[in-house]
């Protein structure tokens, strides 16, 4: 799309012209809020692992702050487990993104070769593909049902809108070339593609994260 093409674009000129740049890849955590006048659903949701990957700059603006923009591929969702008038039903929701964080970031010293840093700001999100399933279990007997995720904003045919928007908070530690960081997207966009009787839903990734910086 238009859009992934403008995100790939301004980051790749970010990083040539970045003081440092790094790679940072780690496990997820992703659960989603969803909720409608009547209920909120999520509160049966749980975590559903998964990872990402990509790539960070880092701009210097003062000796301990910098902003730092990054690409990043993830993965979002959420799990399922629920018992029903003698059903058992287990459900997964995989989203594949590519996230653009736009962080700023203020580093202290904590040593000779030890720094710890804190990060915040917005993110930007794209839906790139994704897959529901589910496994229902009665007497023994067990349905196993998947389909793809359809992205859009017609409520009669797609699942989810490929926009995603949100904040990012974290922070950790950098030792020499090598950081380890553990970070929270707050999703603020509602990517239901259904809009009657107030629906909402949004996306929530806890990040454990590992850079090496070049």
């Amino acid at each position: 799309t238009n859009l992934l093409t403008i995100l790939f674009l301004v980051f790749f000129c970010f990083q040539a012209n970045a003081q440092t740049f790094g790679v940072k890849a780690g496990l997820n955590l992703a659960n989603m809020l969803s909720k409608d006048d009547d209920d909120t659903y999520s509160d049966d949701f749980k975590m559903n692992p998964g990872f990402h990957l990509g790539l960070a700059a880092d701009f210097p603006i003062t000796d301990f702050l910098s902003f730092e923009p990054g690409l990043l591929f993830m993965t979002k969702g959420m799990r399922f487990n629920q018992d029903i008038l003698g059903f058992s039903v287990k459900g997964k929701l995989n989203l594949y993104y590519i996230d653009i964080p736009l962080n700023m970031k203020a580093t202290f010293k904590a040593g000779d070769n030890l720094k710890v840093f804190a990060t915040a700001g917005p993110y930007i999100g794209l839906g790139l593909s994704g897959k529901a399933k589910s496994t229902t279990v009665y007497q023994g007997e067990k349905e196993t049902h998947s389909e793809d995720i359809k992205w859009g904003g017609d409520e009669d045919e797609d699942d989810f809108k490929r926009l995603d928007f949100g904040l990012t908070f974290g922070a950790g530690v950098e030792i020499k070339a090598i950081s380890i960081g553990l970070s929270y997207d707050l999703g603020l966009a509602n990517i239901s593609s259904y809009k009657n009787d107030g629906t909402k839903i949004s996306n929530r990734v806890l990040k454990l994260s590992v850079g090496y910086r070049f």
